[in-house]
């Protein structure tokens, strides 16, 4: 019997046998074209857990034939990077790929400059977090950096159709899968997860043949969830169960969830990071002091580091968790970006308009614009938008007391035009 797990059975070598991901693996794109030739750069893999990062760069390895070095950022140091590095120099072409490129701190990242720089190995560095904000910007700028995309639940269930067809063990045995709905809940859109999932699945069923329902992946899965859960999955659920349950107004959880990470070693920039977010996208203007508190956390943990850290996290996160609740900022960016995107560049308004030379002047750019400030409660009746949507409602303030103060103001200057 083949002890792999069924996930790692399942990695395909070739880019053309990737599921998802098709904006890489088209023969089109500039990765395709680049590992064919055989001239991949140093790039970075960001997107989601599970979606092909790992598999790409082995795919890269496998099709240009070369030197290739595996670096785990959790478990390695900069002792472990010079020596990939002493390697590669009597080597052509060598690959390090570096999982969790994010966890590396500044000075292991500098270690990697010199060697990518002269071209000694070709970096692939995979994370899960904006390399913008988690790679140093001078190792960033010798990199491409390529975004992964969720997998869909096409994608998903392609993977599980495919691995019961073409896995040998499990070709073996008579499988028949009446649904899917449960496995692909609980794997969360990690194609990883999922197959591994299935196999564990499949073992502890015990009939032939072996019949897939919902209700039988619920019940192993609570009986052996952690059989597959051992290698850093459950990072990414009690982060989500973290941040439900400060949008929930539970501090209680918020804080018990808070301590799972921290006796766990989670960054502490990580947790923090997701602070600062959450304070805009759910609490927003119902209290505007929660994005101030959540950013100086996170620049005061910066500072500080654990364990002190802690105490800091839980004073922001029960303050957060206890805050009133509003997501009408973010649903008013979700619905002015669809706009945008459903309707395109549309003109500004003339009398909005910049009109710094005699000529945008004589086409009447700025004409008609009325100053706000000339005005009574520096307030005047005008359009701001453009003709085609005009009069339109994006943001709807909250039903909270702030929100409602916003609410009665815009009420009383706009007379009803946004539907107040």
């Amino acid at each position: 019997m083949n002890n792999t797990p069924l996930a790692e059975r399942m990695r395909p070598t070739r880019l053309e046998d990737l599921i998802g991901q098709e904006h890489l693996s088209s023969p089109k794109s500039f990765l395709f074209k680049a590992i064919k030739s055989g001239n991949v750069p140093s790039l970075i893999l960001w997107g989601p857990p599970g979606v092909g990062k790992t598999t790409i760069a082995n795919i890269i390895a496998n099709e240009i034939k070369a030197p290739f070095y595996t670096l785990s950022a959790i478990s390695s140091g900069v002792k472990d990077i010079r020596e990939v590095i002493e390697k590669a120099k009597f080597q052509q072409g060598v690959v390090l790929f570096i999982d969790e490129i994010h966890r590396f701190n500044k000075s292991q990242q500098d270690a990697l400059l010199g060697a990518v720089e002269k071209g000694v190995i070709r970096l692939i560095g995979a994370t899960t977090e904006n390399p913008s904000f988690e790679v140093n910007a001078a190792l960033l700028s010798r990199c491409q950096v390529f975004t992964l995309n969720s997998l869909g639940q096409a994608e998903l269930e392609a993977m599980v159709h495919q691995a019961l067809e073409q896995d040998i063990e499990l070709k073996k045995i008579k499988v028949e899968l009446k649904e899917t709905d449960a496995l692909l809940r609980i794997s969360g859109g990690d194609g990883r997860k999922l197959l591994n999932l299935l196999e564990i699945v499949i073992d502890g069923i015990n009939e032939d043949p072996f019949v897939i329902t919902d209700e039988k992946v619920m019940q192993i899965a609570q009986q052996k969830v952690a059989l597959y859960d051992k290698s850093g999955e459950q990072h990414y659920d009690i982060i989500s169960a973290f941040i439900k349950s400060i949008r929930g107004s539970d501090p209680n959880a918020a804080v018990y969830w808070l301590a799972r990470m921290i006796e766990g070693g989670e960054d502490v920039k990580f947790i923090a990071r997701r602070l600062v977010i959450l304070a805009s996208e759910d609490i927003g203007n119902a209290n505007p002091n929660a994005l101030l508190l959540a950013t100086n956390c996170f620049e005061a943990v910066k500072i500080i580091g654990y364990p002190e850290s802690r105490i800091i996290l839980s004073q922001c996160v029960t303050y957060l968790a206890s805050s009133q609740k509003s997501n009408a900022a973010y649903m008013a960016i979700n619905q002015a970006q669809a706009l945008v995107r459903e309707k395109g560049d549309l003109s500004v308004p003339l009398h909005l308009r910049n009109a710094p030379t005699k000529l945008m002047k004589d086409l009447n750019y700025g004409k008609a614009y009325k100053y706000s400030h000339d005005f009574p409660g520096n307030f005047v009746n005008q359009e701001f938008l453009p003709d085609e949507i005009k009069g339109l409602k994006i943001y709807d303030p909250g039903e909270n007391a702030r929100e409602n103060e916003l609410r009665r103001y815009l009420s009383s200057k706009w007379q009803g035009k946004y539907g107040y």
